[in-house]
């Protein structure tokens, strides 16, 4: 689809977050089944839970520029998903699985992040205000994620050195 102005190509960069954060719900949710550590498992689910409630946000920013959700293409998060499958497969050790599903779980989280920072530039560019305090609102809580899970890491990393 040829993308003419702006507002198309807003347009379009909230279709990919609508997806992404679909995708993103069913990421962390079998992330989850592989992390056998409570805390991740547990840190887990309450992104899939924000996730599903940055859903209902950019719903909401469609609702508010007087445009319908379509599907996009989507095949990156394919590939995250397909290599991380493959790479935790090859890790044996119960600790390097816990770091590595942390690690990918923030890997993908900054993606998304850069995606919010730009289409929020796009909703100032288009005039839409009420959406980038919406898109705001949803970086920020990838924010907080990335950041409890950097605490995760260094839990383990110093329960590692302490032992």
């Amino acid at each position: 689809m040829p993308i003419k102005d702006p507002k198309e190509l807003f347009v379009w960069m909230l279709n990919d977050l609508r997806q992404g954060a679909e995708g993103s719900v069913k990421i962390f949710q079998e992330l989850r089944e592989f992390a056998h550590d409570p805390d991740v498992r547990e840190a887990l689910d309450a992104r899939a839970y924000v996730s599903g409630q940055v859903l209902s946000t950019l719903d909401e920013c469609f609702k508010l520029i007087g445009e319908k959700p379509q599907r996009t293409s989507g095949r990156l998060q394919d590939l995250l998903v397909g290599d991380f499958r493959r790479e935790l497969a090859e890790i044996q050790s119960p600790e390097a699985r816990r770091m590595f599903i942390l690690m990918k779980a923030i890997h993908l989280v900054h993606f998304r992040i850069a995606e919010y920072v730009a289409a929020i530039a796009a909703a100032d560019v288009t005039g839409h205000y009420g959406v980038g305090v919406l898109l705001e609102s949803a970086l920020a809580d990838k924010l907080a994620f990335v950041e409890r899970a950097r605490r995760l890491i260094r839990k383990q990393v110093e329960q590692r050195v302490a032992a």
